[in-house]
């Protein structure tokens, strides 16, 4: 099967996507056609950040509205917000 290509909304070029929308309905639909697999992976680490600092529980329906909104800002808007107070890990 062919790799599936995406012209990335995040670096601006084409990439190869994911295998399959990661998210249902509409959101996921957009970024399994404008997202890179490079860019789903930066995601990933981003929400595991969001998560610690919100203490969000991904099953909540509360949650996966909250983490929603994150990833349409993330991928498609002007970026998501860190959370107040939020100090990065240090290496």
């Amino acid at each position: 099967m062919a790799e599936h290509m995406v012209k990335c909304v995040k670096f601006g070029k084409e990439l190869p996507g994911l295998e399959e929308p990661p998210w249902p309905g509409e959101l996921g639909q957009r970024i399994y056609d404008n997202v890179s697999q490079e860019a789903w992976n930066l995601w990933v680490d981003y929400l595991r950040m969001l998560i610690n600092e919100y203490r969000l529980a991904p099953a909540s329906p509360e949650s996966q509205e909250i983490i929603a909104q994150q990833m349409e800002k993330f991928f498609f808007g002007d970026g998501s917000e860190l959370p107040p107070g939020y100090v990065p890990p240090r290496k």
